[in-house]
């Protein structure tokens, strides 16, 4: 059994809630055949909005308003899945052995095989695929954002180096790269998140003994007694000891 590599591209939408197309999300929402009350729904939301200002006893004429999928609304993380499907759907392929996972203007696309430069070869063909759908969809790439890691615990095997080329823009190859809030390292160890981990803790804990100093003029352990032994005990047992 020959050895393989596994690469993974990642990629960032450009203010991707705010460039929705309306008449496409509703096309796309029709597609996958929801329910017709959901899609009324949808489409009442997304149209005929109005809004009225009222200071002291001044009120003003109601105005209407184009909603746009903005990231502050509850709604708009499941309407974004909608519009995202078909990238999903052109973006997982068996055959290229490329699988996609998307988390809002998140994309990342994963692909393995023998040779690093196979690999390679599929990420552009799945990447003009992306392109095709962000024309469609009124979305736009970060080029200047997008990464490159490959994955493997015997890179001696590989050629670590080999890079990607989209659309004349070499993609720097990463040794790490962070998905969401894990940082990955490309020898699959967990020590990079470790010690991103333990630098996040360096800076709160000195936030924390900011805010003890000047709140109770106290050290840390003793603040640590006092919570152990008193808010603690009052949170999980309702009495103070």
């Amino acid at each position: 059994m020959r050895r393989k590599v596994v690469s993974l591209l990642s990629l960032n939408e450009k203010n991707a809630f705010n460039n929705v197309t309306h008449s496409r999300l509703l096309h796309d929402i029709k597609k996958r055949k929801v329910s017709r009350l959901l899609f009324k729904f949808v489409k009442n939301f997304l149209k005929d909005q109005c809004i009225m200002i009222t200071i002291d006893d001044y009120m003003m004429i109601k105005r209407s308003i184009n909603i746009n999928i903005s990231q502050d609304f509850l709604l708009s993380s499941i309407l974004y899945l909608f519009y995202n499907a078909n990238l999903l759907e052109a973006c997982n392929n068996i055959k290229l052995r490329t699988s996609f996972t998307n988390f809002m203007n998140n994309v990342n696309i994963l692909t393995y095989k023998e040779f690093m430069k196979c690999n390679c070869k599929v990420l552009n063909e799945i990447y003009d695929r992306c392109e095709q759908w962000s024309k469609t969809h009124n979305i736009k790439f970060l080029m200047t954002k997008h990464e490159l890691i490959h994955f493997t615990r015997t890179s001696k095997w590989f050629n670590m180096k080999v890079n990607v080329k989209l659309t004349r823009h070499q993609i720097d190859l990463k040794s790490d790269i962070r998905i969401l809030r894990i940082q990955l390292n490309f020898k699959l160890k967990w020590v990079t998140y470790m010690h991103h981990v333990e630098a996040k803790l360096v800076i709160k804990q000195k936030i924390m003994q900011t805010i003890i100093k000047s709140t109770w003029d106290s050290s840390m352990t003793t603040s640590k007694q006092i919570y152990f032994t008193m808010t603690r005990s009052l949170l999980s047992h309702e009495v103070i000891i």
